[in-house]
C-alpha cells in the first residue's frame, strides 16, 4: 500500500521508496523518509497530503505520496 491509500491519523512504517529519480530519492531522504521510519498521514488536501515524519510536517503531492510504500 502507498500513502495515497493510507488512513489519516494512523502511523505506518515505510517499507520502501519506489522511484527511478535519484533527485527525488535524495529529497525524500533529506526529509527523513526512508525504509524503517514511521510516517503518519495527518490530513489530505486536493492533490496532496500532509505527512508527519520525525519532528516535522510536510505537504507532499499525490505523485510523491504514491512513491512511498508503507
Amino acid at each position: 500500500m502507498n500513502l495515497t491509500t493510507a488512513q489519516e491519523g494512523k502511523e505506518y512504517i515505510i517499507q520502501r521508496i519506489e522511484t527511478d529519480d535519484e533527485e527525488l530519492d535524495a529529497f525524500l531522504f533529506s526529509l527523513g523518509c526512508y525504509s524503517g521510519e514511521p510516517i503518519t498521514v495527518v490530513s489530505r488536501r486536493r492533490g496532496s497530503c500532509i505527512v508527519a515524519i520525525k519532528d516535522g510536517r510536510y505537504n507532499i503531492d499525490n505523485q510523491l505520496a504514491a512513491a512511498i510504500i508503507v
